[in-house]
């Protein structure tokens, strides 16, 4: 009975701890080398912002109870990105499944924010 709640607990987090991980990565990594600004931007300064709004947005969505307001942060992120490939003629399918992954896993952890009777 403890071992299944551990799994199940454990099983439920998996998903967004996967991507929290890759969101700090890539907000610290903006924060760190905002002077690599020969992607989109030419101002580290605009790096830098998107760096703390990733952290904020990830800190919000790994908070159970301001766990909805971060997946709306990060998926409007990672559309954001989603239209950049487009426009740009990039493969954009891996940007599409972290978006899936995003509201996949914050309906893992909270259903109820998926239902009909909020």
């Amino acid at each position: 009975m403890i071992n299944e709640k551990i799994t199940r607990t454990a099983l439920i987090w998996i998903p967004s701890v996967v991507l929290s991980w890759i969101f700090i990565q890539n907000g610290i990594g903006k924060i760190v080398h905002s002077d690599q600004t020969d992607k989109i931007v030419t101002n580290s300064s605009v790096m830098i912002i998107t760096g703390v709004f990733l952290l904020i947005a990830t800190a919000l969505f790994l908070y159970n109870k301001t766990i909805l307001i971060g997946t709306i942060l990060l998926v409007l992120y990672m559309i954001f990105i989603v239209i950049i490939h487009i426009d740009k003629g990039k493969p954009f399918d891996i940007e599409v499944l972290i978006v899936m992954s995003i509201i996949f896993s914050a309906y893992l952890r909270k259903p109820q924010l998926f239902s009909k009777e909020i």
